[in-house]
């Protein structure tokens, strides 16, 4: 009876740290619940990144009830001094009794020093509750933390014939309303969004997060040959400067570069203008093709932890062939075109058995009224 008692008050966490979603970034999301007598006495989760840890709202919340209480969290508390002091010298200055803990954290800072610190204190601590639910929390954040490679999100719609688009480029709108309600949600999960050069030019997309209080993603666009049209969406509106350009070394301004031919000096010029008048961010890769896995180590140097990928088939085939997807939704809509000269969501595969398909692990199918997701995740993620 007590275990299913605890295991609710983690729930209750769980719940709380989901508040933060597209917040915290990269921090990771913690919620947390203090318990005295059988009554709820505080609640906080993480809100915003910088801001004061989830242990903090709630010990502040339960005030001086917290002395003699029980706290869940749902990821071990933090023992350095940060942009925040550490939540187990809090939990220990406030006279809490027992600690049950979700998840450990793997950041060095961290990584078992915060229990260490309740433990020497004389505080009780029960590690693992809900741990797979705890760490399901924070994929991204435990991947980012020990790899500084951002976690990859594949969201697709397409026909029950796998299209995203007529054969003249048309694809507005495969899913309907309610599916494309949830992409909204999963612009402001993740930190970043990326499309190709040929998602801008057919369709100029704002790539903006359009949900109540929601936080706009970093705006990437692989574009190898830089022809991004400088009035387009996401150069005109850059004001949060959150625009991000992935293109060619070649294509990047130089002082002194008058002798080169004038097509090339046009093409850098652009660079140059994009970057001072639009406050454009760039990646300059030294390759003709680009690599997915080193466009990813690029946008984890600039603190990105988590990156949408609503790019369409070209980028979708170079993800799966690389294995660099981490978990992604198919949004499959009740629409059919039967056209083989429509555009597929993924090509350049050469399957001569069944038994070789790329198979998509722990999926669960979500309904959005006639549509279908297929959500699914490729790589698991914990603290070890």
């Amino acid at each position: 009876m007590e275990e299913n008692i605890d295991k609710k008050y983690m729930r209750m966490a769980i719940e709380l740290a989901k508040k933060g979603e597209g917040a915290v970034n990269p921090n990771p999301l913690v919620g947390a619940v203090v318990v005295k007598d059988g009554k709820v006495v505080g609640k906080g989760y993480h809100r915003f990144f910088g801001g004061p840890h989830a242990e903090v709202y709630a010990l502040e919340e339960a005030g001086k009830e917290a002395c003699g209480a029980t706290i869940y969290v749902t990821l071990e508390p933090c023992s350095h001094y940060g942009k925040t002091p550490p939540c187990a010298k809090k939990i220990i200055d406030m006279g809490i009794k027992k600690c049950f803990v979700g998840s450990s954290d793997p950041n060095p800072q961290v990584a078992g020093k915060g229990v260490a610190m309740l433990k020497k204190a004389g505080i009780e601590v029960v590690e693992s509750v809900l741990k797979d639910e705890c760490d399901k929390l924070n994929q991204v954040f435990f991947k980012y933390i020990k790899t500084k490679i951002p976690y990859l999100f594949l969201k697709c719609a397409i026909t029950l014939d796998g299209k995203i688009a007529t054969k003249t480029g048309n694809s507005k709108w495969i899913t309907n309303e309610i599916a494309r309600e949830k992409v909204q949600f999963y612009r402001n999960k993740f930190m970043g969004i990326m499309v190709g050069i040929n998602t801008v030019v057919l369709d100029n997309p704002s790539l903006t997060a359009r949900i109540q209080n929601g936080v706009n993603p970093f705006r990437v666009v692989v574009d190898p040959h830089l022809k991004i049209d400088e009035n387009c969406k996401v150069v005109k509106n850059n004001e949060d400067e959150k625009t991000v350009i992935i293109t060619s070394q070649k294509n990047q301004f130089v002082e002194n570069s008058e002798n080169i031919n004038d097509k090339d000096f046009e093409i850098k010029m652009k660079q140059k203008r994009l970057s001072q008048n639009n406050k454009v961010k760039f990646i300059f890769l030294d390759k003709e093709k680009f690599s997915f896995k080193e466009m990813l180590e690029e946008i984890g140097k600039m603190g990105i932890d988590s990156v949408l990928l609503e790019g369409g088939e070209s980028l979708i085939s170079l993800a799966f062939k690389e294995e660099v997807i981490d978990a992604g939704e198919i949004f499959v809509a009740n629409k059919i075109l039967g056209d083989k000269n429509a555009k597929p969501f993924i090509s350049g595969f050469s399957k001569d058995k069944m038994e070789e398909a790329i198979l998509l692990n722990n999926v669960k199918n979500n309904i959005y009224g006639e549509n279908i997701g297929m959500k699914f995740y490729l790589k698991k993620y914990s603290e070890k």
